[in-house]
């Protein structure tokens, strides 16, 4: 393996770790906040729905039904989370090691890199064998924030070069966005076509009234 070879590998591990680092912080961050979060918005939620006639309470009550499920299964990782933020700290220290191999490996003269490639295999078997599999629900997207937006990852990104659409930003929530303005977009058009219907049927209706009076 040669030495360019070698820190291109080392960049991609550190993505990997990086990453996973931050997906798993990410899920103990929404297993921490996100109910005390969801209390607040009902409190605030139910404080708004009180200044409202009674014919509004059906909406509270469905509002906080959601909240409530939603709130329910944010719950259920709650007797896990420290296990999250363990397994997210010890990656964060595998990932700090594999830019500290990176940088020995570029200031490194000699063609011999098989010593590194072994501390890279020893470092990559250890991320594979701490990693947890379950992550909670947009757990991604805060992650891709947290990794792409808030770490600094400048020495990865030389070897990697990463794309906005293509890498910083989470295929799902591309695809929620675009759902999201088709939504937009279908609701102006249905507003636009009913409201331009409305107007007809009133000027359908004005020029009968006076047709009949002139009669």
């Amino acid at each position: 393996m040669t030495k360019p070879d070698l820190q291109k590998q080392i960049a991609q591990a550190g993505y990997n770790v990086g990453y996973g680092a931050k997906l798993h912080l990410a899920t103990f961050d929404l297993a921490a906040k996100v109910p005390g979060f969801i209390s607040f918005l009902t409190f605030a939620v139910g404080l708004y729905f009180l200044l409202l006639d009674f014919t509004a309470k059906k909406y509270f009550s469905a509002t906080c039904i959601i909240l409530g499920v939603i709130g329910w299964r944010v719950s259920t990782w709650d007797s896990r989370k420290d296990e999250y933020s363990k397994v997210g700290s010890k990656l964060t220290g595998l990932f700090n090691s594999l830019k500290a191999l990176y940088y020995e490996v570029k200031a490194s003269d000699s063609p011999d890199v098989s010593s590194f490639s072994s501390r890279l295999e020893e470092l990559q078997n250890e991320y594979n064998s701490t990693c947890l599999s379950n992550q909670m629900l947009f757990s991604d997207w805060y992650a891709h924030y947290k990794f792409f937006w808030q770490h600094q990852i400048d020495w990865i990104d030389g070897e990697l070069h990463f794309k906005l659409f293509r890498d910083k930003l989470p295929l799902s929530f591309m695809a929620a966005v675009v759902v999201l303005i088709l939504c937009v977009i279908g609701i102006f058009i249905w507003h636009f076509a009913t409201g331009s219907c409305g107007l007809c049927l009133n000027g359908y209706q004005l020029a009968n009234e006076g047709s009949c009076r002139a009669v």
